[in-house]
């Protein structure tokens, strides 16, 4: 039997991929700062922030698919207004997440450098390397990011307002 699948579906089927891209990425890549903040030594917390990197691509085209493939759905259903709360506070989401895990990305980016020269130099860490992956600032950037996407899938699954 032969079943058959619209538009719609297909449209769905990409945005929900896309999510799922998206909140898998940040996952990993929370796990692996985490994981990089308890390391003892500088060359595990360059190894660990260097596989971060891998995880942008992911977290990136996940972003882009959900966004894109989203607002497809929205103008494919008349039943859908683009402006109501919910897909509004997505887009506001979507943006404050991105901007959010840019900046998080370049402190983590800072610290990986750091390790990598004291990896080179003995391995051994040193006060600065402390400071910089026990920074509030940035690491609060990577975290509110997580916190955003959190929401934007919350958002995207009991549609506020709908």
């Amino acid at each position: 039997m032969f079943l058959a699948v619209d538009t719609f579906d297909w449209l769905l089927m990409l945005h929900i991929t896309g999510a799922f891209l998206l909140v898998g990425g940040s996952v990993a890549a929370g796990v692996l700062n985490t994981m990089a903040l308890r390391a003892e030594r500088p060359s595990d917390t360059a190894l660990l922030l260097g596989l971060i990197r891998k995880t942008v691509p992911v977290i990136g085209l996940g972003s882009v698919a959900a966004l894109v493939f989203g607002l497809w759905l929205v103008f494919q259903q008349d039943s859908i207004d683009f402006f109501s709360f919910w897909i509004l506070a997505a887009l506001v989401l979507w943006a404050v997440m991105g901007a959010l895990g840019g900046a998080g990305g370049k402190h983590q980016e800072k610290a990986r450098r750091k390790a990598e020269q004291l990896a080179a130099a003995g391995d051994t860490s040193d006060d600065e390397l402390r400071s910089i992956l026990h920074d509030r600032r940035g690491n609060a950037m990577s975290w509110l990011a997580g916190l955003a996407t959190l929401l934007l899938l919350i958002d995207m699954i009991w549609k506020p307002g709908a």
